[in-house]
Protein backbone atom coordinates (compact mmCIF):
# COMPACT_ATOMS: atom_id res chain seq x y z
CA UNK A 1 0.00 0.00 0.00
CA UNK A 2 1.19 3.33 -0.78
CA UNK A 3 2.24 5.46 1.59
CA UNK A 4 -0.52 8.44 2.05
CA UNK A 5 1.59 12.22 1.09
CA UNK A 6 2.57 13.68 4.09
CA UNK A 7 3.57 17.41 5.62
CA UNK A 8 6.57 19.03 3.45
CA UNK A 9 9.57 18.84 6.23
CA UNK A 10 9.51 22.65 7.57
CA UNK A 11 5.46 22.51 7.96
CA UNK A 12 6.40 19.23 10.51
CA UNK A 13 9.34 21.37 11.85
CA UNK A 14 7.32 24.19 13.03
CA UNK A 15 4.28 22.11 14.44
CA UNK A 16 6.81 20.05 16.88
CA UNK A 17 8.72 23.47 17.29
CA UNK A 18 5.59 24.70 18.35
CA UNK A 19 3.83 22.24 19.73
CA UNK A 20 6.97 21.63 22.19
CA UNK A 21 7.23 25.12 23.27
CA UNK A 22 3.41 25.40 23.71
CA UNK A 23 2.96 22.14 25.61
CA UNK A 24 5.88 23.33 28.12
CA UNK A 25 4.55 26.93 28.34
CA UNK A 26 0.94 26.08 29.57
CA UNK A 27 1.85 23.97 32.74
CA UNK A 28 4.38 26.87 33.62
CA UNK A 29 1.61 29.39 32.84
CA UNK A 30 -0.79 27.40 35.24
CA UNK A 31 1.94 26.92 38.10
CA UNK A 32 3.62 30.34 38.00
CA UNK A 33 0.35 32.01 38.63
CA UNK A 34 -0.93 29.77 41.97
CA UNK A 35 -0.42 31.34 45.24
CA UNK A 36 1.71 30.16 47.89
CA UNK A 37 4.80 28.35 45.24
CA UNK A 38 8.21 29.44 46.61
CA UNK A 39 9.32 33.15 45.07
CA UNK A 40 12.38 31.67 43.40
CA UNK A 41 10.46 29.13 41.43
CA UNK A 42 7.70 31.31 40.52
CA UNK A 43 10.27 34.16 38.92
CA UNK A 44 11.96 31.22 36.94
CA UNK A 45 8.50 30.51 35.59
CA UNK A 46 7.59 34.10 35.04
CA UNK A 47 10.92 34.48 33.06
CA UNK A 48 10.61 31.09 31.56
CA UNK A 49 7.11 31.85 30.12
CA UNK A 50 6.84 35.14 29.05
CA UNK A 51 10.33 35.14 26.75
CA UNK A 52 9.42 31.80 25.43
CA UNK A 53 6.20 33.54 24.47
CA UNK A 54 7.92 36.39 22.81
CA UNK A 55 10.02 33.99 20.92
CA UNK A 56 7.16 32.16 19.24
CA UNK A 57 5.23 35.17 17.54
CA UNK A 58 7.82 35.13 14.71
CA UNK A 59 7.82 31.70 14.51
CA UNK A 60 4.02 31.69 14.98
CA UNK A 61 4.21 34.24 11.84
CA UNK A 62 6.59 31.59 10.17
CA UNK A 63 4.10 28.81 10.33
CA UNK A 64 0.83 30.72 9.79
CA UNK A 65 2.60 32.13 6.21
CA UNK A 66 3.83 28.76 5.46
CA UNK A 67 0.57 27.34 5.98
CA UNK A 68 -1.09 30.12 3.72
CA UNK A 69 1.47 29.08 0.87
CA UNK A 70 1.88 25.45 0.97
CA UNK A 71 -1.50 23.94 1.46
CA UNK A 72 -1.73 20.44 3.58
CA UNK A 73 -1.82 17.55 2.36
CA UNK A 74 -5.20 15.92 1.34
CA UNK A 75 -6.58 13.86 4.46
CA UNK A 76 -7.07 9.76 3.02
CA UNK A 77 -10.36 9.11 1.78
CA UNK A 78 -11.40 7.00 4.72
CA UNK A 79 -11.60 10.17 7.00
CA UNK A 80 -15.17 11.14 7.25
CA UNK A 81 -17.13 13.89 6.46
CA UNK A 82 -17.55 15.47 9.87
CA UNK A 83 -14.32 14.78 11.06
CA UNK A 84 -12.83 16.60 7.95
CA UNK A 85 -14.96 19.28 8.68
CA UNK A 86 -13.65 19.28 12.93
CA UNK A 87 -10.18 19.32 11.71
CA UNK A 88 -10.27 22.03 9.80
CA UNK A 89 -12.13 24.11 12.37
CA UNK A 90 -10.04 23.04 14.96
CA UNK A 91 -6.61 24.00 12.76
CA UNK A 92 -8.42 27.86 12.22
CA UNK A 93 -9.30 27.80 16.33
CA UNK A 94 -5.49 26.80 16.69
CA UNK A 95 -4.01 29.03 14.39
CA UNK A 96 -6.39 31.90 16.23
CA UNK A 97 -4.98 31.13 19.25
CA UNK A 98 -1.52 30.65 18.73
CA UNK A 99 -1.91 34.06 17.64
CA UNK A 100 -4.34 35.56 20.38
CA UNK A 101 -1.75 34.24 23.31
CA UNK A 102 1.30 35.78 22.85
CA UNK A 103 0.22 38.36 22.06
CA UNK A 104 -2.22 38.83 24.31
CA UNK A 105 0.17 37.71 26.79
CA UNK A 106 2.67 40.40 25.30
CA UNK A 107 0.10 43.56 25.61
CA UNK A 108 -0.72 41.92 29.34
CA UNK A 109 3.37 42.17 30.32
CA UNK A 110 4.18 45.67 28.40
CA UNK A 111 0.88 47.45 29.88
CA UNK A 112 1.33 46.12 33.31
CA UNK A 113 5.02 47.63 33.11
CA UNK A 114 6.95 44.60 33.36
CA UNK A 115 10.06 43.22 31.32
CA UNK A 116 10.71 41.11 28.68
CA UNK A 117 14.45 40.47 29.19
CA UNK A 118 15.00 38.50 26.01
CA UNK A 119 13.18 41.49 24.10
CA UNK A 120 14.74 44.28 26.27
CA UNK A 121 18.15 42.95 25.66
CA UNK A 122 17.59 43.30 21.86
CA UNK A 123 16.36 46.92 22.52
CA UNK A 124 13.29 46.42 21.50
CA UNK A 125 11.27 48.69 23.99
CA UNK A 126 8.49 48.00 25.34
CA UNK A 127 6.14 49.63 22.05
CA UNK A 128 3.00 50.14 25.10
CA UNK A 129 3.25 52.69 27.85
CA UNK A 130 1.88 51.59 31.61
CA UNK A 131 -1.66 50.97 31.39
CA UNK A 132 -3.58 49.29 34.27
CA UNK A 133 -6.83 48.52 32.04
CA UNK A 134 -5.06 47.70 29.29
CA UNK A 135 -2.84 44.51 31.35
CA UNK A 136 -5.89 43.47 32.81
CA UNK A 137 -8.22 43.38 29.44
CA UNK A 138 -5.00 41.58 28.26
CA UNK A 139 -4.49 39.37 31.38
CA UNK A 140 -8.51 38.45 30.68
CA UNK A 141 -8.00 37.54 27.24
CA UNK A 142 -5.21 35.50 27.56
CA UNK A 143 -6.30 33.55 30.58
CA UNK A 144 -9.45 32.78 28.47
CA UNK A 145 -8.28 31.57 25.70
CA UNK A 146 -5.50 29.80 27.36
CA UNK A 147 -8.46 27.31 28.70
CA UNK A 148 -10.18 27.47 25.25
CA UNK A 149 -6.26 26.59 23.97
CA UNK A 150 -6.19 23.84 26.09
CA UNK A 151 -9.70 22.16 25.53
CA UNK A 152 -8.87 22.52 21.58
CA UNK A 153 -5.57 21.21 22.07
CA UNK A 154 -7.19 18.09 23.94
CA UNK A 155 -8.90 17.35 21.21
CA UNK A 156 -6.28 17.68 18.84
CA UNK A 157 -3.78 15.57 20.05
CA UNK A 158 -6.94 12.85 21.47
CA UNK A 159 -8.31 13.26 17.61
CA UNK A 160 -4.45 12.75 16.60
CA UNK A 161 -4.06 9.19 18.55
CA UNK A 162 -7.10 7.97 17.74
CA UNK A 163 -6.01 7.96 13.79
CA UNK A 164 -2.78 6.53 14.77
CA UNK A 165 -3.82 4.39 17.21
CA UNK A 166 -7.46 3.08 16.24
CA UNK A 167 -7.78 4.17 12.76
CA UNK A 168 -4.34 3.75 11.53
CA UNK A 169 -5.59 5.15 8.25
CA UNK A 170 -2.33 7.51 8.13
CA UNK A 171 -3.51 10.73 9.32
CA UNK A 172 -1.28 10.73 12.50
CA UNK A 173 2.56 10.17 9.61
CA UNK A 174 1.37 12.86 7.97
CA UNK A 175 2.79 15.32 10.54
CA UNK A 176 4.86 13.05 12.49
CA UNK A 177 8.68 14.24 12.18
CA UNK A 178 10.23 10.82 10.94
CA UNK A 179 8.78 9.60 7.69
CA UNK A 180 9.31 6.05 7.02
CA UNK A 181 10.69 5.53 3.13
Amino acid sequence: MPKPPGYRPPARALHWLVALAVLSMIPAGLVMTREGIPRPLQDALFLFHKNLGALLIPVILVRIAYRLTHPPPPLPDTVPAWQRQAAAVSHVLLYLLLVIMPLSGFVRVRAGGFPIELLDRLGLGPWIGKSPALAGFAENVHATAAFVLIGVLAVHIAAACHHALIRRDGVWSRMWPIRGA
